[in-house]
């Protein structure tokens, strides 16, 4: 069981790496008009979705094809200016803070001595040109901050590079930030602004997911101060509410109009839906021959949750069909001390107080459950750290090694799955959130363009596009970078499609929608340069 179970392989490009991109130009026959909107100077505000993230790092193709700059192009029919970018250096990704790299490579696939794609990885042809301490003049259209929550654009001194290394200030930000006390709304302020588009709240959340849960709740237990939170919590719904009018009231001060979009569930996006709950084969050659050991091995300590109440936490992997990996669930009420009084009299006192630690919150995953798109990378294997918190104990390193398998014998520790109560707590925020961003562009008469719903539905059936559809699976779907969280080109060419059809519907303005089919999905070779 050491060795490691290979249960998750990439989805056939198929269709999507096939097919042809269609040159269907705009047609520039007939009026377009900007209605009651001014687009002369356009600012766009938010964090990686807007500045044009994808695959795990911001790079220049991706900020070309951010869903602002796209629409930027759209709004020159109709008395639109320039756009700028604070374009990065390279399309490697990655960036050097004093010639040291600070931040990790894009994404690119890896493909197998036959040509098949095995899965996504950190570039390595290049290393990055991108240095963070050489500050970009001038001011910029696009203020789109790749890990920005809504109070970091108000927060003084977010864009210090003095702060970067010590995680006080925000790299991207530090490249382009008027001075060392600004704020990302005072800049874009700046600018005078006669339209605007505003996207974030994404992180108030996301990192809380992508970390499998690992953080706080503001919202289950009240916390109004954001310089208290962690990293990866969520932001209380009425520090968020009261922030993100704060943006607004900044923004239309001067009578700019824009545009508002709303928060997507992360059950739309691939990072949470590609890793099945059950992924062990009994077909896989290294897990396979393993199940009736470790089924008699289970079988005792099925027997202990019987005997202390909770005979449904009983493991048990199949013969025939897919299994469910092992978790550790923190909501279930903690048995280790019971646990390892019933195992005492079987394994001795060191053994039943290793299997009542390591089992005493631990369950089969359900289809309620969501893994994380790393677990895939960890499921099956040996977990070192473990392993050698074992033989330190006094275990044998054949003992040990059995009892540190990752999601086998070992349960998924907490940051590689999202349990239903975790996800509740996203939800119960999500939800709070769009409804302020909802209720403000009302109030303001704001367009609202509600794109959870158009990611909604490239989850469930697909968008059709000229020449096929979008979905959110993961690779062959064309919706998602490799990252499996941020949007491809093609997918900010939707996202650009719905802005302008909120915009048409509040200020009467006509401009020309984009070709998706025009625009490209995930890389299919390594030669990003």
């Amino acid at each position: 069981m050491r060795k490691n179970i290979k249960y998750l392989a990439i989805l056939a490009l198929g269709i999507i790496a096939c097919e042809p991109e269609f040159d269907n130009p705009i047609d520039e026959a007939g009026t377009y008009k900007s209605g009651e909107a001014d687009f002369s100077t356009y600012v766009a505000l938010g964090n990686s979705l807007t500045a044009g993230f994808a695959d795990g790092a911001l790079y220049i193709t991706g900020q070309e094809n951010s869903y602002p700059n796209i629409l930027s192009k759209q709004f020159a029919f109709a008395g639109g200016g320039d756009f700028t970018q604070p374009l990065m250096s390279d399309n490697t990704g990655g960036a050097l803070l004093g010639g040291t790299q600070i931040l990790d490579n894009r994404f690119v696939l890896v493909f197998d001595a036959d040509g098949k794609p095995v899965g996504p990885s950190v570039y390595i042809g290049a290393a990055p040109t991108t240095e963070i301490s050489s500050s970009l003049n001038g001011s910029f259209n696009n203020m789109g901050v790749p890990g920005a929550k809504s109070f970091h654009l108000a927060a003084p001194g977010y864009g210090n590079v003095a702060g970067v290394a010590g995680g006080l200030a925000n790299p991207y930000y530090a490249r382009f930030a008027s001075s060392a006390t600004a704020t990302v709304i005072g800049d874009a302020v700046a600018q005078n602004p006669t339209f605007f588009s505003l996207w974030i709240g994404n992180n108030d959340i996301l990192s809380y997911a992508t970390s499998g849960g690992v953080g706080a709740d503001n919202n289950e237990v009240p916390n109004l101060d954001p310089t208290s939170y962690g990293s990866n919590d969520i932001t209380n719904t009425t520090v968020f509410a009261g922030v993100y009018s704060q943006l607004i009231d900044a923004l239309t001060a001067k009578g700019a109009k824009g545009v508002l979009l709303n928060l997507p569930s992360v059950t739309s996006i691939p990072f949470f839906t590609t890793v099945p709950y059950a992924p062990l084969s009994p077909l896989n050659p290294d897990f396979g021959p393993q199940i009736p050991t470790l089924n008699a091995t289970y079988a005792g300590l099925n027997l202990a949750f019987a005997g202390i109440g909770v005979p449904e936490r009983a493991i048990e992997f199949s013969t025939t069909g897919a299994s469910a990996v092992v978790i550790k669930d923190e909501s279930l009420e903690d048995k280790t001390a019971q646990l390892t009084a019933a195992l005492t009299p079987t394994f001795g006192a060191l053994k039943a107080a290793l299997f009542g630690a390591q089992y005493g919150q631990a369950r089969q995953a359900t289809a309620d459950d969501l893994l994380v798109l790393t677990s895939s990378s960890i499921i099956g294997k040996l977990n070192e750290a473990r392993f050698a918190e074992l033989v330190g104990l006094g275990l044998s390193q054949e003992d040990a090694g059995q009892l540190s398998v990752n999601g086998v014998s070992f349960p998924l520790e907490d940051k590689y799955v999202l349990i239903p109560a975790e996800q509740t707590a996203i939800e119960n925020a999500r939800t709070g959130f769009n409804a302020t961003i909802a209720g403000l562009a009302t109030a303001k008469g704001l367009a609202f363009y509600d794109a959870a719903a158009d990611l909604a539905q490239a989850a469930n059936g697909g968008i059709s596009i000229d020449g096929g559809v979008i979905t959110s699976e993961f690779v062959s779907g064309g919706g998602f970078s490799l990252d499996g969280v941020h949007p491809t080109p093609r997918a900010h060419a939707l996202i650009t499609n719905g802005t302008l059809d909120a915009i048409k519907a509040t200020y009467g303005s006509t401009l020309p929608r984009v070709n998706p089919a025009d625009y490209g999905t995930v890389t299919l070779n390594n030669d990003v340069n």
